[in-house]
């Protein structure tokens, strides 16, 4: 059975050009919503791709009706070929999963997803260096300021038990347990 599958991205634009190019290729069932590529929860592509069979095809008119990022767009493949149907695209025909070269099209379009999550994976540890740098700080912002900090642990270097303590300060036992820790750590990142 061959499936179309049409997506824009908002309510203003237009499927009727992709619709009509899927039905004059064959299509007995088209899929068809306005969401972002970049949201992999669409509706109607879970939907598709809950109903494909062995021998299935779904046809698209270009790789980012399908999706935008390459990762998303390898996980659609692998789910499409797990269910033993196939991918062609009609603009762009190099993407056919139907074919003897799908082993070769799935590597290249894994190769490319590959290669993206690594740029995007060191323009974040660049960008985290640069802010650490500034002096940025990251996570949670701590729930005792430095000074109820040092007044717990002295509390506790008293004798009063941890309990006591959160109680006083309004945090759990366990926010005061971990100052000793935080605080040896704290000192040593100086």
């Amino acid at each position: 059975m061959k499936y179309g599958y049409a997506r824009v991205s908002t309510e203003a634009q237009d499927l009727q050009t992709q619709i009509e190019r899927l039905e004059a290729a064959g299509c007995a069932r088209i899929y068809a919503e306005k969401r972002s590529g970049a949201d992999a929860n669409r509706p109607q592509l879970k939907q598709l791709l809950g109903r494909l069979r062995a021998g299935d095809v779904v046809l698209a008119t270009v790789t980012d009706r399908i999706a935008r990022d390459p990762l998303d767009l390898l996980d659609i493949l692998r789910r499409i070929d797990r269910a033993g149907a196939g991918v062609r695209l009609l603009d762009e025909p190099f993407i056919d999963t139907t074919s003897e070269l799908s082993d070769l099209v799935l590597f290249i379009v894994g190769w490319a997803a590959k290669w993206q999550r690594r740029r995007i994976l060191e323009n974040t540890a660049a960008g985290r260096a640069r802010a650490k740098a500034r002096g940025v700080k990251f996570g949670r912002k701590p729930k005792l300021s430095a000074e109820q900090r040092t007044k717990a642990l002295a509390l506790v270097a008293g004798g009063a038990s941890y309990a006591s303590v959160a109680s006083v300060f309004g945090v759990s036992s366990s926010t005061v347990s971990r100052l000793k820790y935080l605080t040896a750590l704290d000192n040593s990142t100086r």
